[in-house]
């Protein structure tokens, strides 16, 4: 800290702070006969910004009655006749406008925009599958631990999992990033760019956590196995969400279904989705010479089939039912004893998904009673609707370019379902939507999709998202007030969601 005392000055002071350093200073003028005047020569007044002292409530100037005055080298002093003490200023949180956070965060993100383009670069160029993110998971933790982060690998039991954290105390901030592709067609949901605006938002929040020194953590999670995985599941099994304050994390969408200006939509519902294995159990039997000896567990699961197919026409207009057949048989003339379906029943809560559920299961089942064959399930990692804090989607509105950020419209642009919803049943949640250059018939997981997520204008859009949410969640670190009605509000809709609302 660089310091002068200064007594008995009757003269402007510009030429002692000018000798000293240029830059901001925090003056501290004792109350005995000291008043600013101005001399009618320099519009000092514009440049001098006064604070009371209880906004610098860890400086000893608290505790001696100052008055705190920053100022530039432009300002003028007269008429006092004791001592003043000029320290350069370190600017807490109170101090500094919210733009001007804003440009700390936004300039650490354009330092480490090379940082950033590789790990998108070579996330992109290397698609791992899920719980297969090894090469994905040491890039990531080799990066974070050079730029000096605390880093743990393999975190909270999932070998392809990392947590990096800054700061201490106040609210813990989550941002999440995804990086597992899918078999044959590589990023066709662009976790590459997933990963990318995770680590932008990260960076930049934790650039402006350092230079406030103000209580508050911020967390980025590696996330594995979205894709049917269910890597969150286990990281909240885990502990990782327990205690945060919020999370938030963005998603490439075709951007063909976005209407110029937009390029963003910031409130995005998904589906819940419940996931069942169905086996069932036959006899098996020479299919020419004893036909009559067997049960047909191939019968039953195309008899299933149909009856799903049916119950289509009676669901809801948003909710989905889709399957595939895992076995259905070896051979010809063995009639099929062991056959096995894979579904997925998507509707838009949880409590919605577990009741068509139901009405599904009543199909398997009667198609076992019908052949005469066993039948069981196996639930898989099942996912919750992704419920958006509106408070947070409202903000990240505020933040983003004018006019690029749709608030809900297209409601389906992501019409799926992920992991982040349970998350969402955790603590407040976003998971905005990005539209990158896709044509008709390019939507995600299409090997077009592919393409364009591995694009520089598709990055581009991930960190302009990235710096969108560093921007939201600094919000959520440094506004009680904010920070409460976003809780209030999740605290509110966790009462819908129980009854299925």
């Amino acid at each position: 800290m660089e310091m002068v005392g200064l007594r008995g000055l009757t003269s402007p002071l510009t030429s002692a702070i000018c000798s000293i350093s240029r830059g901001r200073y925090l003056l501290h003028v004792h109350h005995k006969g000291c008043s600013l005047k101005n001399t009618g020569k320099s519009d000092w007044l514009n440049n001098t910004r006064l604070t009371s002292v209880a906004s610098h409530k860890d400086h000893p100037a608290r505790r001696s009655l100052c008055r705190n005055i920053l100022f530039t080298p432009s300002s003028k002093l007269h008429h006092c006749t004791t001592s003043i003490q000029l320290q350069h200023w370190h600017p807490q949180t109170g101090d500094m406008t919210a733009q001007e956070w804003h440009s700390v965060i936004e300039n650490a993100i354009i330092t480490r925009r090379p940082d950033i383009a590789h790990i998108n670069k070579y996330i992109h160029e290397n698609p791992e599958l899920a719980y297969e993110e090894h090469k994905a998971h040491d890039a990531f933790v080799e990066l974070l631990q050079s730029l000096g982060f605390e880093v743990t690998p393999h975190a909270y039991g999932v070998e392809t999992a990392f947590s990096a954290e800054f700061g201490t105390g106040g609210r813990l901030l989550i941002f999440n990033a995804e990086y597992d592709a899918l078999p044959g067609i590589g990023h066709a949901c662009g976790h590459n760019l997933i990963a990318s605006a995770g680590l932008t938002a990260f960076l930049g929040v934790a650039a402006a956590l350092k230079q406030s020194k103000q209580p508050g953590r911020v967390r980025l999670l590696g996330t594995p196995a979205e894709e049917g995985g269910g890597g969150k599941l286990k990281l909240i099994a885990g502990g990782a969400y327990k205690g945060a304050s919020a999370c938030l994390m963005v998603h490439p969408g075709p951007g063909h279904l976005l209407s110029p200006p937009f390029k963003h939509v910031s409130y995005v519902r998904m589906l819940a989705n419940v996931k069942m294995r169905v086996y069932f159990k036959g006899k098996e039997a020479h299919a020419s010479i004893a036909p009559w000896d067997g049960v047909n567990a191939l019968d039953a699961v195309c008899l299933s089939y149909n009856a799903i197919s049916m119950l289509r026409q009676h669901i809801r207009p948003y909710e989905r039912i889709h399957g595939v057949f895992r076995s259905a048989g070896d051979r010809p003339n063995v009639t099929p004893a062991d056959c096995c379906v894979e579904y997925y029943v998507r509707s838009s809560t949880r409590a919605g998904a577990e009741t068509l559920w139901q009405r599904v299961l009543k199909c398997f089942e009667g198609a076992a009673l019908a052949t005469g064959c066993e039948v069981r399930t196996e639930p898989l990692n099942s996912y919750a609707d992704v419920r958006p804090s509106a408070s947070l989607c409202r903000a990240y509105i505020e933040v983003m370019p004018k006019g690029t950020v749709s608030y809900g419209d297209p409601p389906d642009i992501l019409a799926g379902s992920t992991d982040m919803g349970d998350v969402c049943y955790e603590c407040p949640g976003f998971h905005g939507v990005f539209g990158i250059n896709t044509s008709h018939g390019e939507a995600n997981h299409t090997k077009g999709f592919t393409s364009v997520a591995g694009t520089e204008e598709a990055f581009d859009l991930a960190l302009e998202s990235g710096k969108g949410m560093a921007l939201v969640g600094w919000k959520v670190l440094s506004d009680d007030a904010f920070a409460e009605t976003t809780w209030k509000e999740w605290e509110e809709d966790m009462k819908l969601a129980a009854k299925g609302e």
